[in-house]
């Protein structure tokens, strides 16, 4: 019992603090689009590929997860 609590509340911390919170692959699929659409480069680190956005990443997450009213990044 000692050992079962500590270890249910520590793996209920991580799966609350673990979930998903940024974009994945699964935009770049349902776009039909690649990473660097909406990002500058890709990196593996989440947090980092959040900073990274470029004008239609921002868009993109402006309107609520959608390309309608985004322009294509210049080149």
């Amino acid at each position: 019992m000692k050992l079962a609590v500590p270890a249910t509340v520590l793996l209920g911390g991580f799966l609350i603090c673990t979930s998903s919170v940024y974009g994945t692959t699964d935009y770049a699929k349902k776009e039909k689009k690649s990473c660097t659409f909406c990002h500058t480069k890709t990196v593996a680190e989440k947090a980092e590929m959040a900073k990274n956005l470029n004008a239609a990443g921002t868009c993109y997450k402006d309107n609520d997860h959608s390309l309608a009213k985004c322009a294509a990044p210049a080149k």
